[in-house]
């Protein structure tokens, strides 16, 4: 796991200097003051943009501007992760340069922020994406066959915007969506099955989770439906088959009632219902949980539930919260953190 985070020039930021002991970690301070910077940071632990999906020239401190680097002990290994101004995410494990892929073999970093609260009712993208950072937790590769899928996919588009009618350029991307696009689709059914077995009756309700294969289903070879709908791709100017039109489904199961028509408090509790029952399936995988004023909407009964799950996994759990007594259910079983602002920096001391 984690146990020493240093950021240089990161978000709010200028210098923050973090240790820990394995146990729960809670950050708790005013909006603004930098909790979710410091899980931002600990996202880029792994593949992939973040928390945030922000760009690298947003993650720097302003008004310097001078690039931004997260240090980590990361499951006894060294990991550095920086950008320069104008240049792209860099990764350095144990002093020697690696791919961000790589990230994924060190440890599975799993999230849940505010922003993921509207899931269920807008639009499929964001949760072919929720559907994805599941499926990486279990299986390095998928970040590799989704970057191949999506690189192929946009060259495709782009022969089918510009009119292009050669069938060899077509069938050699064709050829690549449809072998990472057959990796995609068994992790992500693979993932799902996986989450369902990990989830448990309790105070956060299981999901009745099924993966849809939206308005570009297809049956067989994915390259021979590719070449297949060809004219009509091409009038619509993009790739109207493969996984990238799937859909995560979820109904509430006791109630029998789809995520999307469930209260907004039962769908906070189905999000943490999943993202548990996601740590308690990598039982035997270095977790880390990012968990982003997650404690705010619940109830103190939800909240002293939250905590025992929490202390129950063989995870490394980190919380942010606007107020120390989110916390006090936890007690002892945790190690808090106060992060405030002076003199325009996020500073951060140990204790609530």
């Amino acid at each position: 796991m984690i146990s020493s985070l240093t950021l240089s020039h990161f978000r709010s930021h200028a210098l923050g200097r973090l240790a820990f002991d394995g146990r729960p970690v809670a950050l708790a301070g005013p909006n603004g003051a930098g909790k979710t910077n410091v899980l931002e940071a600990i996202s880029l632990l792994s593949p992939g943009r973040g928390l945030r999906r922000a760009d690298g020239a947003d993650l720097s401190r302003r008004p310097e501007g001078l690039g931004w680097k997260v240090m980590a002990d990361l499951a006894g290994h060294q990991v550095e992760t920086w950008a320069e101004p104008g240049e792209g995410r860099q990764v350095r494990i144990n002093g020697k340069a690696a791919a961000q892929v790589a990230l994924g073999r060190l440890a599975r970093v799993l999230w849940l922020v505010p922003a993921m609260d509207r899931l269920w009712i807008e639009g499929a993208e964001g949760r072919r994406r929720f559907l994805d950072r599941m499926a990486l937790s279990f299986f390095p590769d998928h970040a590799e066959a989704t970057l191949g899928y999506e690189k192929a996919m946009r060259d495709r588009n782009r022969l089918l915007k510009d009119q292009v009618s050669d069938a060899h350029w077509y069938a050699a991307l064709e050829g690549q969506m449809a072998q990472a696009g057959a990796v995609i689709d068994a992790n992500r059914r693979a993932a799902l099955a996986r989450i369902i077995a990990g989830q448990v009756e309790g105070p956060f309700p299981v999901a009745a989770l099924t993966l849809e294969p939206g308005e570009g289903a297809w049956e067989g070879d994915l390259a021979e439906a590719l070449a297949a709908g060809r004219r009509r791709d091409m009038a619509a100017g993009r790739s109207l088959n493969g996984p990238h039109r799937a859909d995560l489904a979820a109904v509430f199961a006791a109630k029998g009632v789809p995520a999307d028509q469930c209260s907004t408090g039962e769908q906070k509790a189905l999000l943490i219902s999943l993202i548990l029952a996601n740590a308690r399936a990598l039982a035997e995988e270095p977790v880390i949980l990012l968990l982003d004023e997650v404690a705010a909407h619940l109830d103190e009964a939800r909240r002293a539930a939250l905590y025992d799950a929490i202390c129950g996994l063989r995870a490394q759990a980190f919380m942010t919260g606007t107020e120390a007594g989110l916390f006090d259910s936890l007690g002892g079983r945790g190690q808090g953190f106060t992060v405030y602002e002076q003199d325009g920096r996020s500073m951060i001391s140990e204790g609530l």
